[in-house]
């Protein structure tokens, strides 16, 4: 990584500056835990126009606008009162230690000044698509970070922009004119909503809690917004209360009238609507556009904080004011060489070209050369779920696969004629057709859908697609699915470069590794866990781990699932152990990746495990979501960064760029990379660079992942597993299934 950039990069990181001592704190006895601390916060912020608390570490810190004077200890007392007389604090009695003069850091900065924008909600959402059921609107998303700018760590402030698409209407609106409201559950649980009162944030429909009518006079005390009161009041008796579940795992009742429904990609087959469609008007294709709702969310934010003594910078943490935290590749990333079949080398640009002239970097043993200079052939059968003419595309595959160096045989086709309507006779029959696919042994199947299985009436229904993968799956049976309206509207040759490398992997080849060894580590894993909610518990999960090994060129080694389903999200201890076996990984370096934060004591399992075999590992958590966006100045425009634009966030943790995005799709999403400080320390730019270089071994698809090879695809493994969909018998193997 280097800190000279042809171009300069600009964030979405707004630094602050707390400029007041109108600040005190105190704490509770009994001590509170965090989840505790920042309900009873949310609630000591309602006692009080202009004064804001928060909770850290044991300590309430209270900060009130800079010309008010501070609640007295009498009027604090007596709030806790009123709080305590509410039904989630009735079992609880505390009384108050005082911290005159609380020590503010960086933090608490950051954590006072997100409470003040939470509270006070200064943002507008913009309107910029609407029909008759849906809206879609832009809106300021918001939280705070810790940056170390110039040897000094600051607080900041995020300010992004999401787009929502909103149900028109309430939660309330959308039951009462469903034809299915007789079944409440069926049709409520799994809706995500946003709660009408405070406007940010969603939580999930987990169950029903009874009807407004058996809790409501416990309910409008309890309830924190008016909206909630107002709902509670105005819903008849017989409404069903619906039992939300947001980011802090806390479940809460609601009538309906305080909701609004999200679309979702899940939830939109729900609400009878095309999300595919609805997602075109979400992306800001504009950047400049971008930038001027940023500008005016960062002068309300001004406006709204300084009140309290929180200044926040006109410009947000760019390089041309703090250059050293900005990180760029020496080169592009899609230059670095890989390695294919004899010795020949390429770049990402020219995967193609590379098998044709070496052929795949490694075959696997079901297909190694034999005695007679031959390989083993690829058979392949045929299942058409729609009348079309497949000889001139079985052709050419047959001559692109001979191309890699690769016989192939044709050994049975099938067609099934699909009446455009699923039902439980019809996927008998699909089940029979596959079986007598499989009879014949092939090494993979190409199965043709139709476009309409792309899309269902019925959000429950299996489509064919998980119908006839899962099935082939089970057998040990690879496949390869194409759409009807794909092999329409674009050429074959085009089709066979996108699917055929991908053919190759998860036949357990290696298409190709990268030329030079990666020196961070000697193997690489990633690890990922998957879950889902119980049909008839709210609030509890099953869950299933997943791990794949990979070696210090990238190569795929095996991947592990686990066995048993277990509850929580900690990956179990014994599972871990079993993921680092002595004899592969013993007196070794080795690279986690984790999908996500580390739960529980799984660091200190691992940790643990390392030490009993003489192992290093380094720890390395990849977070999709919440990551500030990236963009890049060049001749005072902005557009979208590069892949390789890093913004260092301290000395173990970035903000990385991993992929290009077309214009017409919006903004890259980059991924943070935070090294945990208890396993091996390495320099981020080393893990930023290793990263990388990992996203370049998709070998699904000519175009990289955002997430490097060991993570991407660990969710599917892991939620096939939760569908009991997984090779048979195989719950480790070194195929590659889930490309």
């Amino acid at each position: 990584m280097s800190n000279q950039q042809p171009n300069h990069a600009l964030s979405e990181v707004f630094p602050l500056t707390f400029t007041q001592s109108n600040i005190t704190g105190f704490r509770l006895t009994p001590s509170v835990n965090k989840e505790l601390g920042n309900r009873l916060s949310f609630r000591f912020s309602q006692q009080f126009l202009g004064v804001i608390v928060i909770w850290n570490k044991g300590t309430f810190f209270v900060l009130a606008e800079t010309n008010l004077k501070l609640p007295s200890q009498e009027e604090w007392k007596q709030a806790l009162t009123k709080i305590q007389k509410l039904d989630d604090f009735k079992p609880y009695y505390w009384s108050f230690q005082w911290v005159n003069e609380p020590q503010v850091n960086s933090e608490i900065i950051g954590k006072l000044a997100y409470q003040i924008l939470i509270t006070h909600r200064p943002f507008k959402s913009k309107e910029v698509y609407k029909e008759k059921q849906v809206t879609i609107k832009r809106e300021i998303d918001f939280w705070s970070e810790i940056i170390d700018l110039k040897n000094q760590l600051k607080a900041g402030l995020i300010l992004t922009i999401k787009s929502s698409i909103q149900f028109k209407g309430t939660l309330a609106d959308f039951f009462d004119n469903h034809p299915e409201r007789q079944d409440p559950e069926k049709i409520l649980r799994g809706l995500k909503v946003k709660n009408n009162d405070f406007g940010f944030g969603s939580g999930t429909i987990v169950g029903l809690a009874g009807t407004v009518g058996e809790h409501r006079n416990k309910l409008i005390e309890m309830a924190a917004g008016s909206t909630s009161k107002q709902a509670l009041k105005n819903a008849p008796d017989h409404q069903p209360l619906v039992l939300v579940k947001f980011s802090s795992n806390k479940e809460y009742p609601y009538a309906m009238a305080a909701l609004n429904p999200i679309v979702t990609a899940e939830t939109g087959p729900m609400l009878d609507l095309d999300y595919g469609e609805l997602l075109k008007y979400t992306k800001i294709k504009n950047f400049t556009d971008r930038q001027k709702l940023l500008k005016d969310a960062q002068k309300k934010a001004h406006i709204l904080l300084s009140k309290y003594g929180i200044i926040i910078e006109k410009r947000p943490v760019n390089s041309y004011d703090y250059s050293e935290n900005f990180l760029t590749t020496k080169k592009p990333i899609n230059q670095t060489l890989l390695l294919f079949g004899n010795g020949v080398t390429g770049s990402q640009n020219s995967i193609l070209s590379g098998l044709k002239k070496g052929g795949v970097f490694k075959r696997h043993k079901d297909f190694e050369k034999q005695k007679y200079g031959t390989s083993e052939e690829i058979k392949i059968s045929v299942l058409k779920l729609y009348n079309i003419n497949l000889d001139p595309f079985i052709d050419q595959l047959q001559n692109r696969l001979n191309t890699y160096k690769f016989q192939s045989d044709i050994i049975e086709e099938n067609y099934f004629e699909f009446q455009g309507e699923k039902n439980g006779k019809m996927r008998a029959e699909i089940e029979k057709t596959v079986d007598r696919l499989i009879e014949f042994d092939p090494d993979i199947v190409l199965v043709f859908l139709s476009e309409i299985d792309r899309y269902s009436d019925n959000y429950k229904e299996v489509s064919f697609y998980d119908k006839i993968y899962s099935q082939l799956l089970k057998r040990n049976t690879a496949s390869q699915f194409i759409y009807e309206d794909t092999f329409k509207k674009v050429k074959t040759p085009y089709i066979l470069s996108q699917i055929i490398p991908g053919i190759l992997a998860k036949l357990g080849n290696l298409p190709f590794v990268l030329a030079e060894p990666l020196n961070i580590a000697d193997y690489f894993i990633g690890l990922d866990i998957s879950r889902r909610k119980k049909e008839k518990s709210p609030g509890t999960i099953n869950a299933c781990a997943s791990v794949r090994l990979y070696g210090p060129r990238g190569e795929f080694i095996n991947y592990k699932l686990q066995g048993d389903f277990i509850e929580g999200e900690e990956i179990p201890q014994r599972f871990l152990e079993d993921l680092l076996p002595h004899n592969t990984l013993g007196d070794k370096t080795i690279l986690i990746y984790r999908d996500g934060p580390f739960r529980g004591e799984e660091v200190n399992n691992l940790l643990e495990r390392a030490e009993a075999i003489n192992s290093e590992l380094i720890l390395v958590e990849c977070k999709k979501s919440q990551t500030p966006r990236l963009y890049k100045v060049h001749n005072q425009k902005i557009d979208a960064p590069e892949p390789g634009l890093c913004l260092k966030m301290s000395s173990r943790e970035a903000i990385l760029v991993t992929t290009k995005v077309e214009k017409n799709i919006g903004l890259a999403r980059p991924l943070r990379l935070t090294i945990r400080e208890e396993g091996k320390q390495v320099s981020i730019e080393t893990v930023i660079d290793t990263t990388l270089k990992l996203t370049l071994l998709h070998h699904g698809a000519l175009k990289t992942p955002r997430l490097p090879m060991p993570l991407h695809g660990a969710d599917k493994m892991a939620g096939l597993r939760l569908k009991g969909i997984y090779p048979s018998g195989m719950l480790e193997g070194d195929r590659q299934f889930w490309l």
